[in-house]
């Protein structure tokens, strides 16, 4: 009987609407189609490895690390770019990446204060593969939101072991979301953020590429899911009753894809990304460093060049206009998806960050018309 009982009581314990991505509670987010994980990992050798730490009442925070192919990087660099939607943040690497149009080494993210120690990690992580003997200069990408609301940030308790954990664990497949690695600790439109993820796969009429998206979200503004006004709806917005600082944070977007792309039409691409934040009601406040690093793993830049010149296959200008709406999507769905995945979270000095309400939400959005 007392067994009994206690299967009941864990049962009517369980959450009403468990966390589920957007398309699982029926929210259908563009037009274009979605890859087979719909997540960042659907770009042909792409991984995310990811080091979650909760320690206590104070310590939400972790590491997400995202590897843009299996061989050495350093040796075998991709096309990359860096745009800077609002550069209130701490993003390590910008300039060489800006300069030479290329990415060395993996893509890194965790809190504000502990970017030093994620980029020393990453150096002696990159130092130590077979092939580096001799570097000895590389340039480590790594990008912050600051958890510190959370997360007792200024105890610095990402450490270089939780780095290389990451990204030992790194691989393809599904992208665990919400409260993990680097977006333990976050919040998103004054819920509980997280990691995101989404992907689109173009038709094979308009190339067949894929664009895969994955998300920090620590950012504010007036919500907005699939066109709908959740934030308004809800009463729950920055700026409802004053002038306070609810909308700054930070948003980190990376987007892969597997189309050859070369670094000036990555650095459209991502321009992209910030249209799709756009579309979730965020406004890149002024305390909000908003980044999207986009890569291209169609074409490798060898460290060591044989000849002085080289060549590649590259997309032409205008067959890139299908990739730009897969990237608005995608970012968009990712940043969603960060917030349907999270889980209500209590943190350091008592803090307490709620879960957007899915009950409510999914209200709203039949209201309007919008659930599939």
């Amino acid at each position: 009987m007392k067994q009994n009982l206690l299967i009941l009581l864990v049962f009517f314990a369980m959450p009403a609407f468990a966390q589920k991505r957007a398309r699982e509670l029926g929210i259908k987010i563009g037009v274009l189609p979605v890859g087979p994980l719909n997540a960042i990992t659907d770009v042909a050798g792409v991984k995310v490895g990811q080091v979650t730490l909760r320690e206590g009442a104070d310590v939400r925070t972790g590491v997400t690390a995202i590897i843009p192919h299996d061989g050495n990087l350093f040796q075998q660099k991709v096309p990359a770019a860096i745009y800077i939607g609002n550069g209130f943040g701490k993003l390590t690497g910008y300039s060489q990446v800006e300069e030479l149009g290329t990415i060395e080494t993996p893509i890194l993210l965790s809190n504000t204060l502990s970017v030093p120690t994620v980029a020393d990690a990453i150096i002696d992580w990159t130092l130590g593969q077979q092939g580096n003997e001799n570097v000895r200069s590389l340039n480590p990408v790594v990008g912050e939101t600051n958890d510190g609301f959370l997360n007792d940030i200024r105890g610095r308790h990402v450490r270089k072991e939780h780095v290389l954990n990451a990204l030992a664990q790194a691989q393809n497949g599904p992208v665990a979301e919400g409260n993990v690695g680097a977006g333990t600790g976050t919040v998103c439109f004054n819920f509980k953020g997280g990691i995101g993820t989404a992907s689109r796969k173009l038709p094979a009429n308009l190339g067949g590429y894929t664009v895969g998206v994955l998300v920090q979200t620590n950012f504010g503004g007036v919500l907005k899911v699939n066109g709908v006004p959740v934030g308004e709806e809800l009463g729950k917005f920055a700026f409802k009753e004053s002038l306070d600082k609810t909308s700054d944070g930070s948003c980190m977007m990376v987007l892969a894809t597997d189309a050859p792309l070369d670094a000036r039409n990555l650095k459209r691409l991502a321009k992209r990304a910030i249209m799709g934040l756009a579309q979730t009601g965020g406004i890149a406040s002024n305390g909000s460093g908003d980044y999207v690093i986009a890569f291209s793993t169609a074409n490798r830049m060898l460290h060591e060049m044989p000849d002085r010149t080289y060549g590649g296959t590259y997309l032409h200008n205008d067959a890139i206009s299908p990739l730009f709406l897969a990237a608005i999507e995608s970012t968009e769905e990712a940043i969603i998806n960060s917030l349907l995945m999270a889980q209500t979270s209590e943190g350091t000095q008592g803090h307490k960050v709620e879960e957007l309400p899915k009950e409510q939400l999914l209200e709203i959005m039949k209201k309007y018309g919008r659930l599939k």
